[in-house]
């Protein structure tokens, strides 16, 4: 070949270009072989240049075949499903498909042939093809012309064929980094970055996202400022989860007077001062507060400033200080963990009604000195869950209302099921599948109609909580004006980053879980990126989310449930133990609810779990440990558990399950085993 082409140059590089046009226009696999054979046969210099032009016009032939065959057939077929892919093909397709071409994520025959379907023009694919395989075809056919040096073993280790190894594993990080390299300078294009900064991170936010992400950032000696335009803590210390389980564990108690008969003791109706009741749970909450304190965090390192955070450009903040001052501060990255607020339906008259939400009601109530007699809850998820059954069992009449058939709707129906009749128990007329349409204020008669199956109903109430589901913060710290994209949520990449990759987003702001200790977890990957992304960067974990609701009993999951599985095609098999077989239950008188386990047929790993009884959310942490690090039940049944414990319910739902997957064919051996050692 060599002589050859010594002979004849011109006929060679002509012969080879055309077999390489052939080749990749009509997708043949074969493009890396002939590459790196061009590097074999022409060195660095020609072969590039060949193998450069050669490529890009064969990638674009078979683009021309694709979109002369199959465009107008798929685009007709798949309009509706093609609409944003094209408007974003429209909008930015030079740089999806130079980075398509550079960070080679789909063969390049494939990306051909699909981009055919799409509307990007010829031209332009044409020039950004040739553009962005430049930097690959050189790196290959460098790799051929070191491997064609090869004539003895000790070559393989010469310093020029590992280097061009490394080249070869190399390229894909490069590529990435040209990519980001090129994202960032279009992202920041409009603005000037400071060439000094005040600060190594800002996080926007008090509550659990913004709490640890400033601790993180203040224990790796970064120079931190949180900015909390209201309550430290957020609305799990100040709204959510303390202080309704403060009012959960009062209601309870409340209970279990009403029920002492049950443990052999003499029922009693409780006396209730309400007064006293919210009294206690403001006291819970002073009793917390100091974990989430000014003084707390600013003793750790972290600068903590009261007011309101706007960002002004993506190393910009400006603080409207609690104090009338304003600040300016410069900044290396943001975190934005805004977090969530109660979403209030569009419903006639409701402004006029007093109103309260699940932020509103502890010091709207507080302030009450008795409870309302008739309580109305609209909404059927966890928080109106918590709150129609708490309110009943402290004696108010309750009506829960939600348009939905059921409650807590993600969770299986057997678990709304018994959810709805432990509610119901605790005295809370459930009225599921209503719809409420207005609010009605006349002579201080406050009342809620609802539409059923056609029908109105009218329902009086002296108080009305508002519980449909909250929304996150997305106004009034100067998104919109860098044009950080929000939806439901700030919009964030795999790594929590909006779209400048110095701007994270955390906690209920960001999504897709509204969970307090997801925020916490997001914190991690949000502050750690943000502060040393420029090394590495780590994707946020979503595999196991544990969650509670804090009914009575509990209802805790990980993982998929029956419902899911079914909605995703997840094959899986159901094991089941019931609460009524476990002596601590019975001993307690907690014998309602079961461990419910989801796994593939056949093995035990597990795919999600729902447990419901007392303590679930206690329980589920040992199998939110085993889901976290790959553990099946098998390796949950081989665990010691302390007797009588309601933990026990775990190792013997992992007993049921191998029950069901006993041996059958090697019992019936041993059986004959045991038989013939008797004689």
């Amino acid at each position: 070949m060599e002589a050859v082409y010594q002979a004849d140059p011109l006929l060679v590089i002509g012969i080879f270009f055309l077999a390489y046009v052939v080749f990749s226009g009509a997708s043949v696999p074969g493009a890396l072989i002939l590459t790196l054979a061009a590097g074999a046969i022409f060195g660095v210099s020609t072969g590039t240049l060949v193998v450069s032009f050669a490529s890009a016009i064969g990638a674009t032939l078979a683009f021309l075949g694709s979109r002369f065959l199959l465009h107008d057939a798929v685009q007709a077929r798949f309009a509706e499903r093609l609409r944003p892919i094209n408007a974003g093909i429209a909008r930015d397709g030079a740089f999806y498909l130079f980075s398509l071409r550079l960070v080679p994520v789909f063969p390049f025959f494939a990306v051909n042939l699909l981009m055919g379907l799409t509307p990007i023009r010829t031209w332009t694919y044409y020039w950004v093809s040739q553009l962005g395989m430049l930097l690959g075809t050189v790196v290959y056919v460098n790799a051929g012309t070191q491997l064609a040096r090869i004539e003895n073993l000790r070559d393989i280790a010469s310093p020029g064929l590992l280097a061009s190894f490394a080249a070869l594993g190399l390229l894909p990080w490069l590529g990435k980094w040209i990519m980001a390299a090129i994202q960032r300078r279009r992202v920041y294009a409009r603005w000037t970055k400071p060439k000094r900064f005040d600060l190594n991170l800002i996080v926007i936010g008090g509550g659990a996202a913004g709490l640890v992400s400033s601790l993180i950032a203040a224990t790796v000696k970064a120079k931190v400022t949180l900015v909390e335009a209201s309550k430290m803590g957020g609305d799990c210390l100040n709204y959510g989860c303390v202080p309704s389980k403060a009012l959960i564990k009062s209601a309870r108690i409340a209970e279990a007077m009403r029920h002492a008969d049950t443990y052999g003791l003499e029922t009693t109706e409780p006396r209730i001062s309400f007064k006293t009741v919210m009294g206690r749970v403001h006291d819970v909450i002073a009793a917390v507060e100091p974990h989430d304190s000014v003084e707390r965090y600013t003793g750790l390192g972290v600068d903590v400033v009261k007011g309101y955070a706007r960002i002004v450009d993506p190393w910009t903040v400006e603080i409207s200080r609690e104090d009338g001052g304003v600040q300016r501060l410069t900044t290396r990255s943001i975190v934005i963990a805004a977090g969530a607020e109660p979403l209030i339906p569009d419903l006639p008259g409701l402004e006029g009604s007093g109103y309260v939400t699940s932020d509103t009601l502890w010091e709207h109530f507080a302030k009450l000195e008795e409870m309302p007699r008739r309580i109305v809850v609209l909404g059927g998820g966890p928080i109106g869950c918590e709150l129609s059954q708490a309110f009943g069992r402290l004696g108010a009449e309750v009506t829960q209302v939600d348009r939905g058939g059921r409650l807590l709707p993600r969770e299986d129906a057997d678990v709304s099921a018994l959810a709805r009749a432990a509610i119901e128990a605790s005295g809370v007329t459930v009225l599921t599948s209503h719809a409420a349409l207005r609010v009605e204020v006349a002579d201080e008669a406050k009342r809620l109609v609802a539409v059923c199956n056609g029908g109105e109903k009218s329902i009086a109430f002296d108080a009305l909580i508002v519980a449909v589901g909250r929304k996150a913060r997305l106004s009034g710290y100067g998104l919109e004006d860098l044009g950080i994209e929000t939806q439901r949520t700030v919009i964030t990449d795999d790594y929590l980053a909006t779209i400048y990759p110095n701007i994270y987003a955390a906690g209920d702001v960001a999504g897709p879980y509204q969970f307090t200790h997801v925020a916490g977890h997001q914190a991690w990957f949000a502050s750690v990126n943000a502060l040393f992304g420029q090394f590495k960067r780590f994707k946020a974990d979503y595999r196991v989310i544990p969650w509670t609701t804090f009914i009575d009993p509990e209802v805790a999951r990980v993982g998929l449930n029956e419902q899911e599985a079914r909605e995703k095609g997840v094959a899986h098999e159901v094991t089941i133990f019931p609460m009524h077989e476990l002596d601590r239950a019975i001993a307690d008188s907690a014998t309602q609810g079961y461990v419910k386990v989801l796994t593939p047929p056949g093995r035990d790993r597990i795919l999600g779990v729902t447990i419901v009884g007392e303590h679930a959310g206690e329980l589920l942490a040992e199998y939110v440990l085993a889901m976290k690090h790959g553990l099946g039940l098998n390796k949950i049944m081989a665990t010691i558990h302390t007797y009588p414990t309601m933990a026990e319910a775990n190792k013997y739902a992992a007993g049921e399950w191998k029950k069901k997957h006993a041996p059958q064919g090697l019992l019936r051996l041993v059986e004959h085993y045991h038989d013939w050692r008797r004689g």
